[in-house]
């Protein structure tokens, strides 16, 4: 045990590693807001975008599909420059609600695909059923639908956070200290690359490894229960 440690020891600067600890605890927060808000609002979005397409509402269905496009066929970064400097010269917006709005518009679309092919997967006789047996609309959606949709998006829309929460590692670029961010500057300023980098890869693993468990868990649950 005292060998590996003394091995560590001479790969990383320990006491180095401390000094920095409070700058990576501070950007990991950061992140975390921005995941949280950013997951919350895509999960909102793509919810009631899957519902407009579904159900087929005219006067929106066209522009949740060219929102879907534009959204899926952009990169994050695009939309941030976007709404950080394009939009600057209209309304200006802080960078940390830019990072928040560019992970809901790029994951709503994501999760508007999981939510539509759970709402899908539903099968036309139960809901035929439900109409002869004089349920309303509303009354099929609640009691039949959503239901046995939410189980059948589970594993997509588990996917779909992870995926997000990995893409927050951009927002740097629109001036926010975020975990890459730190990460390039302590590297800049110090050199430090091995202590650096290995707070960066501990980090996301705090945050991605106990969810990604998590996920397989509930994912394993749904798979015995189809």
């Amino acid at each position: 045990m005292v060998g590996y440690l003394f091995k560590l020891d001479t790969f990383l600067d320990i006491s180095f590693v401390v000094d920095i600890l409070p700058l990576f605890y501070n950007a990991l927060v950061l992140t975390l807001k921005i995941s949280l808000y950013g997951v919350i609002g895509a999960i909102f979005v793509g919810f009631v975008s899957s519902i407009v397409i579904y159900y087929n509402v005219k006067p929106l269905t066209w522009a949740v599909n060219i929102y879907i496009e534009i959204s899926r066929n952009t990169p994050l970064i695009i939309q941030l420059f976007f709404l950080y400097f394009g939009l600057s010269y209209w309304i200006e917006i802080p960078s940390f609600w830019c990072a928040v709005i560019g992970v809901i518009f790029l994951g709503g679309s994501y999760m508007s695909e999981s939510f539509r092919l759970g709402l899908q997967s539903v099968k036309k006789v139960q809901i035929e059923s439900a109409l002869s047996l004089g349920f309303s609309n509303f009354q099929i959606f609640r009691y039949i639908i959503f239901p046995q949709s939410i189980p059948l998006s589970t594993p997509s829309i588990c996917a779909n956070i992870l995926f997000l929460i990995k893409e927050t590692s951009i927002v740097g670029i629109i001036a926010l200290e975020d975990l890459m961010s730190v990460t390039k500057e302590v590297i800049g300023n110090y050199g430090q690359t091995n202590e650096a980098l290995f707070l960066l890869i501990c980090s996301y693993l705090i945050v991605l490894l106990p969810l990604s468990l998590l996920f397989s868990y509930i994912e394993s649950i749904y798979r015995k229960n189809i």
